[in-house]
Order: structure tokens, then C-alpha cells, then sequence
């Protein structure tokens, strides 16, 4: 089982930080304590995806962050992530270590259904991800998983498990309480004027 820090998650958006700010809102960050960092982006851009992927691998290779690519297995293998989040409608995790390796990093979205989460984790899955714990902008009909959700989680499971949806500083204390191991955060760290002080509040939740 590899060893993934606990921490702060973040994923982009390019709806928050396209273009020319990806980079350096990334860099604050993970400059503010963020352990993971996912690549985002719903777009069918595809070269503009691949180039700001790239761009993000090297980022943080050099500071020593794994990246993980959301659903796209091609574009996790072509840009030398390292690793690849799944949902419930993309490649399965057979395919995805097929492609990426034994080192690749695979993480599962499994909602609220703990059953799911088990059989991800007998597949091979690396990290779990329950959620929408809160409402989120972004995902506002996200179905809605519970505390007790994350206990029951961490009793049955002996892999990572990620709290994700509507996540802040204010909300995300209890999450850690009841066993998340990372906090996914979107827009509570990029939807703000100062990422790296947003990043390092939530970071601070696992002191």
C-alpha cells in the first residue's frame, strides 16, 4: 500500500483558476501545505489540457507533490502524473494500473456507498473518496454522505480515505474528527484572494 500524506487535497478548477493562473495558484498551495494536488478540467480542450498537465507534473515533481488527473487515464499517462482519480462512469481500476503502472496512484470516487468503497479497495485502489459532505458550487446535485459515513469507513478499510464536497476551514474539522484522512478542496483554496493563507487554514486542521 503506498504511503500518501494526510492533508489537504486540492483540486483545480479551470472555471477558477484558468489559463495563465494555474501555475502560480497551484505553487500557493502547495506553498500553503497542500499534499496532493488534482488536475481538473471538464473542458475538451484536449492540448490545452495536456499542456497545463505537463506543466503541473513538473511543478510538482520538483516539489515533491503527487499529482493525480481527474478521470482521464490517457491524460494521467501522457503527462506523467502520478495517478489517476476515477468516477463511477470512467475506466476501471484494472485498466487504469494496466496503463499507468504499479506506482500510479489510484484513487476511487465512491459517493456515499461504503460498499463501493470496499470492492475499490479490493481491486486495488490506493485512496477512496466519499462525498458531498456539504452543498457545493460546483457539484450542487451531488448526492450527500454522512460523518458516521467516515467512521464506519476507517473501521472497514485500510486504505486513504478523502472527504470531498463543500469542504472549508470553518466545516472541515470534523471530517478529520471522524477519520478523513485527506480533505478535498476546490473552492475554499482557488476561489480565494489568498490561496496559500487558505490552503495553510485547512492544512492547519490536521496539526
Amino acid at each position: 500500500m503506498k504511503q500518501l500524506s494526510r492533508g489537504l487535497y486540492a483540486l483545480t478548477d479551470n472555471t477558477l483558476i484558468g489559463g495563465d493562473r494555474l501555475i502560480p495558484a497551484v505553487t500557493s498551495a502547495i506553498d500553503g501545505g497542500a499534499v496532493m494536488v488534482q488536475y481538473r478540467d471538464k473542458s475538451g480542450d484536449t492540448a490545452r489540457r495536456l499542456g497545463e498537465a505537463q506543466a503541473l507534473a513538473e511543478l510538482c515533481r520538483r516539489r515533491g507533490t503527487p499529482l493525480i488527473i481527474n478521470d482521464d487515464v490517457a491524460l494521467a499517462q501522457a503527462a506523467g502524473a502520478d495517478g489517476v482519480h476515477l468516477g463511477k462512469h470512467d475506466a476501471d481500476i484494472a485498466a487504469a494500473r494496466a496503463a499507468l503502472g504499479p506506482e500510479a496512484i489510484i484513487g476511487v470516487s465512491c459517493y456515499n456507498e461504503l460498499e463501493r468503497a470496499l470492492a475499490a479497495q479490493a481491486a486495488g485502489a490506493d485512496y477512496v473518496a466519499f462525498g458531498s459532505f456539504f452543498s457545493s458550487g460546483i457539484k450542487p446535485d451531488a448526492v450527500r454522505a454522512t460523518t458516521q459515513l467516515l467512521v464506519e469507513a476507517k473501521r472497514q478499510l485500510h486504505i486513504p480515505v478523502v472527504a470531498i464536497g463543500g469542504i472549508t476551514a470553518d466545516n472541515g474539522a470534523q471530517l478529520v474528527g471522524a477519520g478523513a484522512d485527506l480533505l478535498a478542496v476546490i473552492s475554499d483554496v482557488f476561489g480565494q484572494s489568498d490561496i496559500r493563507a487558505a490552503a495553510a487554514r485547512i492544512a492547519g486542521l490536521f496539526l
